[in-house]
Formats: C-alpha cells, sequence, structure tokens
C-alpha cells in the first residue's frame, strides 16, 4: 500500500526553524522558541522540571485542574510551594498575586495557566506580570488554550517560560507544541543541577544541540506529519490575520453566554463575570437536580459531532462545556450546540425557548 503521506522527504533542519520563527513570530517574541515533539504536557512539564528545584519557592496559581497538576510537578521537584487558589468560577487578580509575595517574599518562580479551557476562565496575565516583575520572580505560563483566542504576548507581559498548543484555537495538530524561553530562563536552567539532560524531557539538550548549534541539526527524527500540520495551521492563521481568528473566538463566546441565557432551562454560565470568561470555550452551570454529563449525551446523540462536552470529574454534574474554538468558533456550531442543549433540557422536562436563543446568538455574533 502506498499513500502520499508514506513518501514524504525527510523535514530538514532549515524547514524546522522556519516553521519556529513562524510560532515566534505569532506571539510577538524576540524570545528562544522551541518546538517540542510530543503533545503540550511535555514542554509544560519539561519547563518546570528544568527551572525548578529544591532551592525554589513557587506560587502556584490554581484557577483550574492544570494549576493542580503543575503544583504536584513543582513539590515533585523539591520546591516549595505556596499554593494560591481561586473559585474555578472567576479568576485570580493582581492584588492576589502582590498580597502572596507580601507574605512570602521569597517566592522566585510564578506558575499560571493563562485560559483554563477545563473551567472557561481566563486571568489578567498582563496584570499579574507587573506583579511578578516588581518581585523579580521567573514567570511560567500554560498558554495552550489561549493562544489563537486572547493575545498571548510573551515578551510585553514578562513571560519567562509560555508554553502554547496548537490543538484548541490555533485549529492545528496536537502532536507538537512549543515554548518560547527567556534568557533568564535558560540561566535558571542551566544553574539547575536536577534539570533534564539527555532525555526528552530536557529543553537544555534542545539550547546546546539546537539552537547554540545555529540550529542545523536536529536532535532527533521529527513529526513530521505534525510539523507540516503545524506550517499549515501557522500559514492559515497568518493568512486570516490573528486578529480575525481571536475576533472569531470572542464572538463565539460571547454569543454562547448570552444564548445560553435566552435559552433558559436554568442554565447559567458557570464563569459568573464576563471579563472573566474565556474565548476559548465557554462553560455552563445546570440547575439543581439535572446532571450535566446526561445533557450533553442527549444533546450529543443528535449529533456526535458538536463541540460539547461534560466537565472533567466531579465537575461532570454540574458542568457542560462549549468548546468553540478553532474549526469551531463560528456562529453555527454556537447555535446548533444550544438547539442540541435546548432539546437536551426539554426531554428532561425544562421550559427552553430555542427560538429566544437562536436570535440571541445571531444578534451577539454581530456586535
Amino acid at each position: 500500500m502506498t499513500h502520499a503521506f508514506l513518501d514524504l522527504p525527510p523535514l530538514s533542519a532549515a524547514r524546522f526553524a522556519s516553521i519556529e520563527d513562524r510560532v515566534a513570530r505569532l506571539l510577538d517574541t524576540r524570545q528562544d522558541v522551541v518546538i517540542t515533539q510530543g503533545e503540550a504536557l511535555l514542554p509544560l512539564e519539561g519547563a518546570i522540571r528544568a527551572a525548578a528545584g529544591p532551592g525554589t519557592t513557587a506560587l502556584n496559581v490554581i484557577t483550574g485542574p492544570y494549576g493542580q497538576t503543575f503544583g504536584n510537578w513543582l513539590r515533585d521537584c523539591g520546591a516549595t510551594v505556596h499554593d494560591l487558589a481561586v473559585p474555578f468560577h472567576t479568576a485570580v487578580t493582581a492584588a492576589q498575586i502582590r498580597e502572596a509575595f507580601a507574605q512570602h517574599p521569597e517566592i522566585d518562580f510564578v506558575s499560571l495557566v493563562h485560559a483554563e479551557a477545563a473551567t472557561g476562565n481566563t486571568n489578567p496575565v498582563a496584570e499579574i506580570g507587573e506583579a511578578v516583575r516588581e518581585q523579580g520572580a521567573l514567570f511560567y505560563l500554560d498558554a495552550v488554550a489561549s493562544v489563537g483566542a486572547e493575545p498571548v504576548l510573551p515578551d510585553a507581559w514578562g513571560v519567562d517560560l509560555c508554553v502554547i498548543g496548537a490543538q484548541k484555537a490555533m485549529g492545528g495538530p496536537a502532536g507538537v507544541s512549543a515554548v518560547s524561553v527567556s534568557e533568564r530562563a535558560w540561566a535558571r536552567m542551566a544553574a539547575n543541577p536536577r534539570a533534564p539532560r539527555r532525555s526528552y524531557l530536557s529543553l537544555l539538550d534542545w539550547k546546546e544541540r539546537w539552537i547554540d548549534g545555529g540550529r542545523k541539526a536536529l536532535l532527533h527524527a521529527p513529526a513530521q506529519l505534525e510539523m507540516l500540520a503545524l506550517e499549515a495551521c501557522l500559514e492559515r492563521i497568518e493568512t486570516a490575520g490573528l486578529e480575525t481568528v481571536m475576533a472569531r473566538h470572542r464572538s463565539a463566546a460571547l454569543a454562547t453566554r448570552a444564548g445560553a441565557a435566552a435559552l433558559g432551562g436554568g442554565l447559567e454560565p458557570y464563569v459568573y463575570e464576563e471579563r472573566d470568561a474565556a474565548p476559548v470555550a465557554t462553560t455552563l452551570r445546570v440547575p439543581s437536580g439535572v446532571v450535566a454529563s446526561e445533557v450533553v449525551a442527549r444533546a450529543l446523540a443528535t449529533d456526535p459531532a458538536l463541540p460539547l462536552a461534560a466537565g472533567g470529574g466531579a465537575l461532570a454534574k454540574e458542568m457542560i462545556r462549549v468548546n468553540h474554538y478553532g474549526p469551531d468558533a463560528t456562529a453555527d456550531a454556537v447555535r446548533a450546540s444550544l438547539a442540541a442543549l435546548g432539546a437536551a433540557l426539554a426531554e428532561l422536562g425544562l421550559n427552553v425557548d430555542p427560538n429566544g436563543a437562536r436570535r440571541t446568538v445571531e444578534d451577539a455574533w454581530r456586535r
């Protein structure tokens, strides 16, 4: 058997480097960018294990499940960790960050998720970045869900380690990811005797063997199809314009919030304030006595392709996620999702107004 994808010439180091340069332009950064050959958990974990160790005192912000994971990794590294947890229906503030610094002035590392697709909130990174710079701490940011849906600006915000993935708002592949690394972060890694070396988790290997070598020879055979998919994804964003792509996600979020309120049936935005709601995905709270996962299952029975999911873990009982990102950041996807949710709620005996929801979505999309 033959297939066009089986007969590709090897991906050259020059082409690999050119894709990294396009990621750097997407982030408007002059920092080094490394494209890692795996899903975003690879650089997320690799960056923490490279930069943190027994001498690290970390402020770990928890606004969703990934913040909890980062705290676990930091503790595994031997770091002293101070968790700052806020309710998942809200966002952390720069004032809360400064208060944590006042209580623990020894903090030298801050880990934060920009947007939590799992809970539907987003954090004000620009303001938080100012507070982190005042402290002089190293700033680690998970921008996997936010990139493409809202601005991600490592240089302007003072982010030292910024991890992105292409599988959400960028509408690209899940099998490759990237991290931008500041000079301060490279220095922290180099001084950390526990930083992974000769390891798939090692960012320092990429620094020394790839970047310092002028990006002439790759460390190993790249994930060729995923790299080509990432290249195509970046080209599509460049052609449409990043502002256009982000505007489409903002419109989808606004239309979903407004449409859900008009639909009724007891649905409410899970994230209370619009300013705290992530453009990448909207989470909805079901009324008391209704199980979110059951509503989603009924909705998906009508169309399994709808971008709907129940919340993870315990949130499966109360939260519905409308994942209007990438190719689903459209008015049609929002209308179809709310129509299916309305039909599912009606089957459960709740009063809904699907026509009102449809009109509201159309009005909100034009705003």
